[in-house]
């Protein structure tokens, strides 16, 4: 669920939907279950890395998320529930999976509900609580200065405690409790093949982003071997083999190869690259060209540049030689990253 204004539109929709999911019934198994639940892209690669990170306090893990090819790879191991896709601002979405909601705290008995968003958790934590869960909800790692409209929404839910992986916004019911950043730290840059892999990635996000594919056609060096992943971009005219999608297993191969990453600032092509030791590249998509609800990229890539993480750059800042200089640049994991503080 993105950010901006407008969160008490959806307040009374959403409270007919919780309260008519819960009418049919509350009968459950003795199953006890922790539910972990959210969207798919950087929300899903939030939870995955904290999960370890994360006390225990239930019998087993059950996740709920969109049915993508980054799902499937991400969970293969994993129980999972497939629910329908809630784009950004969908209540008739959100509305639907509240019965789904219902169906599955009727089979399962949930004592313990934690989300990262984003508009999937509005179907279940209410309702979860209204039938006695514990729900924590994490604030995505993208949102640097302040919460969603998901967050804000759920700040009116009784008992919903709240949690930002920032510590810059850690006021009212919201709380830090650590961030997925802090399993990453700077390290020594290693020396670049001849034949430079560059891998520039614009993730799953809905909005287009082609004044940085533009931008990046004029200046990446000829006789790289670039893999170009443009999620749902147009990009018609440009001389790239664009591949809108690609199966996370591949695209994490072609990572650990990279001598670059180029990626919009969105948290899960952050986390993606982090987990494969490069230092990104990162260029925030802006509102006003349409290329997002809003500048919370331009947040995440100065956080991310302040921790040495990654190199924060507008698109129209690029060049041959910044994309030279950062070849190379790498980071690794923490081997003492603390657990993630749930209240």
């Amino acid at each position: 669920m993105g950010g901006g204004n407008g969160a008490g539109i959806w307040q009374g929709r959403l409270r007919v939907s919780m309260l008519a999911a819960a009418s049919r019934g509350s009968a459950r198994l003795d199953e006890r279950v922790k539910l972990m639940l959210a969207s798919v892209g950087g929300h899903l690669k939030d939870l995955v890395q904290l999960a370890p990170r994360l006390p225990g306090g239930s019998d087993e893990e059950l996740w709920v998320t969109f049915d993508t090819p980054q799902s499937r790879s991400l969970l293969t191991d994993r129980q999972v529930v497939y629910v329908r896709d809630t784009p950004s601002r969908d209540a008739r979405s959100i509305a639907l999976n509240a019965f789904a909601a219902s169906r599955l705290l009727r089979k399962h008995r949930v004592d313990c509900v934690v989300s990262t968003g984003a508009g999937v958790a509005l179907s279940f934590i209410p309702l979860a609580r209204m039938l006695g869960a514990e729900c924590h909800y994490i604030e995505c790692s993208a949102r640097c200065d302040g919460p969603s409209v998901t967050g804000r929404l759920l700040e009116r839910v009784p008992q919903v405690r709240l949690y930002t992986q920032h510590q810059c916004w850690t006021n009212g019911p919201w709380r830090y409790g650590g961030s997925v950043f802090e399993g990453f730290i700077p390290a020594p840059p290693r020396r670049v093949r001849r034949k430079q892999r560059i891998v520039v990635t614009l993730g799953t996000n809905p909005y287009g982003f082609r004044r940085l594919l533009e931008r990046l056609v004029e200046i990446v060096p000829e006789d790289a071997d670039v893999l170009w992943q443009t999620g749902s971009t147009d990009t018609w005219g440009l001389d790239i083999d664009a591949r809108p999608s690609l199966p996370a297993t591949e695209l994490d191969r072609a990572l650990s190869r990279a001598d670059l990453v180029i990626a919009h600032s969105g948290c899960g092509s952050a986390l993606c690259a982090l987990e494969s030791g490069i230092k990104p590249i990162l260029v925030p998509r802006r509102s006003r060209f349409g290329e997002h609800v809003d500048d919370h990229q331009r947040e995440l890539a100065n956080a991310l540049s302040a921790r040495k993480l990654a190199f924060a750059r507008e698109v129209e800042d690029l060049t041959e030689d910044e994309l030279v200089a950062a070849m190379g640049s790498r980071v690794a994991c923490a081997e003492d990253a603390p657990p993630f503080e749930l209240a």
